[in-house]
């Protein structure tokens, strides 16, 4: 299996900490995340490529799908404090050959004063 979820939180999270530092990233879906902003970087869809495969079936490539959710509950400005957080998260993942696919605001309606953003990311990995 074609691997690449620890390089990129690792390129990801390195990327975004020198820009906004203080943020809480982590690799894993939060539910609820215990402080904010908070940027989470998981691979959520990884399938081989299968004309890139050997004739022993060996996998030698995979699309890869990365889901970034960045919550904010700042009285004023969480609009923005997603904003400019997915704008690094995007800037980490096109460095690494991902194009975004959406990027989309997401009702919480477990508690409609966090603001979330969700996008999601492809890339053929080898």
């Amino acid at each position: 299996m074609t691997d690449c979820e620890i390089d990129v939180y690792a390129f990801v999270k390195s990327y975004i900490d020198a820009r906004f530092p203080g943020a809480f990233i982590t690799g894993e879906y939060v539910h609820a995340p215990p402080s904010f902003p908070c940027v989470s970087i998981v691979v959520t869809d990884n399938a081989v490529y299968e004309r890139a495969a050997s004739l022993s079936r060996i996998e030698n490539a995979a699309n890869v799908t990365v889901t970034v959710d960045i919550y904010s509950n700042k009285t004023f400005g969480k609009k923005t404090a997603c904003g400019a957080l997915a704008s690094y998260a995007d800037a980490a993942l096109a460095l690494l050959g991902f194009q975004r696919l959406t990027l989309t605001p997401v009702q919480n309606l477990a508690d409609a004063t966090i603001y979330r953003l969700t996008g999601r990311y492809r890339a053929l990995v080898t």
